[in-house]
């Protein structure tokens, strides 16, 4: 794991854990998602209540905390909780990227397949959004892509919660269908957030699945207008004929090309 500074950019610095770049933080300015995925999430949160106002979110995987950040510094009073299973990386973060002060932002040591038991009990029922973006190294676990995962979050949802949940895939995206179909199996429906080339299997790259009460036109306006602009596709067509996957039978998410990451 390694936290280098950005050399063209004063107190912004990337994470990378196992090999894998896995955040970017700048600490002079929070809202600065240069990560485009993150960017694509950051969008759902802007959309999951009116602009400023406090809402209560969890994130299962953390990283450099880079979601949190920005949620603490364009919606002041926010409640945050945050399940990264990487102590090491929790106490770098911690130590050489600390958050700002106010943000109310708890972290907690734990494994995300645990979140309905191990947050405190006035979570459930209250989260307004849920960001799932967990990653061992370059790849998903296999016991958080299933349904019966999913399922587990639905005590901590209120009413009309957005969920995001990041994956990557390839060619084909065999992947991330299976996972739309998951995903909406357990939540709702979904929407597909993705670049054209890796919608289209050009390349390997991450899709963002969204579901709960998010104004998708609007949604779909904003990540098409980002510096790498992405297409809103509905679920249900991205992920026709795919087979939710269950504890049963569910594999890592696939891992990169080489050099993908250079």
């Amino acid at each position: 794991m390694r936290i280098t500074p950005d050399g063209d950019r004063r107190d912004a610095f990337a994470v990378e854990v196992d090999g894998t770049p896995q955040s970017y933080v700048d600490l002079g300015d929070p809202a600065n998602l240069v990560f485009e995925y993150v960017r694509r999430i950051g969008h759902v949160a802007d959309l999951v209540a009116p602009a400023g106002r406090p809402i209560t979110a969890v994130h299962l995987g953390g990283g450099g905390m880079t979601l949190p950040r920005y949620i603490a510094h364009t919606r002041p009073g926010s409640r945050q909780q945050v399940l990264e299973n990487d102590r090491d990386l929790i106490a770098a973060v911690r130590r050489d990227l600390p958050f700002p002060r106010g943000a109310q932002i708890r972290v907690r040591c734990a494994d995300a397949r645990s979140a309905a038991s191990v947050l405190p009990g006035g979570m459930l029922g209250a989260v307004e959004l849920l960001v799932v973006d967990v990653f061992a190294g370059a790849r998903t676990p296999a016991a958080l892509t299933t349904v019966e995962f999913f399922t587990s979050l639905v005590p901590l949802l209120a009413p009309g919660a957005a969920v995001a949940v990041n994956s990557a895939d390839g060619a084909g995206l065999p992947f991330a269908r299976a996972m739309a179909a998951t995903v909406a199996r357990a939540l709702g429906p979904v929407v597909v957030l993705a670049e054209p080339g890796v919608l289209k299997g050009r390349r390997f790259g991450n899709v963002v699945l969204v579901t709960g009460d998010v104004d998708q036109q609007q949604l779909a306006r904003r990540v098409a207008g980002d510096p790498f602009p992405a297409t809103a596709l509905g679920g249900a067509r991205f992920a026709s004929g795919a087979r939710v996957r269950t504890d049963a039978d569910a594999g890592d998410s696939p891992a990169p090309p080489t050099g993908l990451f250079g």
